[in-house]
């Protein structure tokens, strides 16, 4: 059985559970990572309950040492699994700040989050495979990786420094067999956190106006099985009704 981990899983009902649901549903082994040990289970228990095979694992992406020892569990995961090949970066987090406002403590601690946290998980992916010369690595952006708006300087910054990992990776490591990818998520995520924080926006989007989290992770999926030949570096996805 293959290995996947998957990094920054939140609510059941989010992307990061998504793709751990639609790895698992390939037969993957998936390492589900995130910083509350009660929803990691809860994604955990519900693959199982459906067949597949999952741990959770609490793990800080902002922690080196607990990026490597996931990464040690993920390269010798256990008897009748293999070293993993697939991995996500999918932690973030966003909030609309006046810039003036923003303090220096707010700043740092979006971008150790949004990008410093994908700098370690990104390096020691790398670290990993490109002797196996092998794997997939796919990190989530948003449409705030091409392009900044009032209020979000902080996330737009930690973010676009996300997208350019990426793009130095994939041009880095793409010779040595790794396949790496940034995915730029342009518009609302129809899952449980935007539905709770903002109660009124999926019912002014309508239908089809909100990213499926399924159809994201099918995404994601797609990716990791593209041929060598023609390989996908950046993939944007959005509503139909999104304007861009």
């Amino acid at each position: 059985m293959k290995t996947a981990i998957v990094v920054g899983v939140g609510a059941a009902q989010g992307l990061g559970a998504a793709l751990c649901r639609r790895f698992a549903g390939e037969g993957y082994h998936v390492l589900i990572a995130g910083r509350t040990k009660a929803r990691l289970e809860e994604v955990a228990g519900a693959i199982r309950a459906s067949g597949g095979s999952a741990d959770a694992i609490v793990a800080d992406t902002t922690n080196e040492a607990q990026v490597l020892a996931l990464f040690d569990r993920a390269m010798a995961p256990g008897s009748g699994l293999e070293p993993a090949d697939l991995v996500v970066y999918n932690a973030g987090n966003n909030q609309r700040q006046d810039f003036r406002e923003v303090t220096a403590e707010a700043f740092e601690a979006m971008w150790r989050v949004c990008c410093f946290g994908g700098f370690l998980v990104g390096r020691e992916a790398a670290r990993r495979l490109v002797p196996l010369k092998r794997g997939t690595i796919l990190f989530t952006g948003a449409s705030a990786s091409l392009r900044g708006k009032p209020g979000y300087a902080q996330f737009a910054a930690a973010k676009a420094g996300l997208r350019m990992i990426a793009q130095s990776m994939a041009r880095d490591y793409g010779p040595h067999g790794i396949h790496v990818a940034h995915v730029v998520i342009d518009g609302g995520i129809d899952g449980e956190r935007l539905r709770s924080r903002l109660p009124k926006l999926a019912a002014e989007r309508g239908p089809g106006g909100l990213l499926g989290i399924a159809a994201i992770a099918e995404a994601y999926w797609q990716i990791h099985r593209q041929d060598p030949s023609a390989w996908t570096q950046e993939l944007d996805l959005r509503p139909f009704k999104e304007s861009f």
